[in-house]
């Protein structure tokens, strides 16, 4: 049924959860499974109409996230993943996780999104945002979602 499945971590107790659960999937159905990690840009702040780091700095800072990330990934594989699997490992820098979420999936050819969902509701999800709620509502293929 699924043959490509792209699972969305931050890392979370939850999103390895949703990792687990994308591994599960991968086994029962032969599939390749593609771990994603979406890593923000450095946030720029300016004191007087300047940076407080320089370009550099920031782009160091940036370096060391991508690599804490992949890290991540390869702690994942090691501990939440069936090892008879196929994994690919994405870890791409983006300030809109939901939409570098749906790039991913189209240029992998997933056919299937697992991703997991704090389930915050009213008040803190307007304040907090959801971007499962924006992969959901803006997927073209079907999202999983695990609580």
């Amino acid at each position: 049924m699924y043959k490509k499945i792209l699972v969305a971590t931050d890392g979370s107790k939850l999103s390895k959860k949703a990792v687990k659960a994308a591994s599960d999937l991968a086994a029962d159905f032969d599939a390749v499974l593609t771990l994603v990690r979406v890593v923000p840009p450095y946030e720029q702040t300016f004191v007087d109409g300047s940076s407080i780091l320089s370009t550099r700095e920031m782009e160091e800072i940036e370096k060391e996230w991508v690599q804490l990330a992949e890290r991540s990934l390869d702690q994942l594989l090691k501990s939440s993943v069936d090892k008879h699997i196929s994994v690919n490992k994405v870890v791409t820098k983006s300030s809109n996780v939901s939409e570098a979420l749906l790039k991913v999936a189209k240029k992998a050819k997933s056919d299937l999104i697992v991703m997991a969902s704090h389930g915050r509701g009213g008040i803190k999800r307007l304040l907090i945002g959801s971007e499962t709620l924006h992969v959901l509502m803006h997927s073209e293929i079907p999202v999983l979602v695990i609580r």
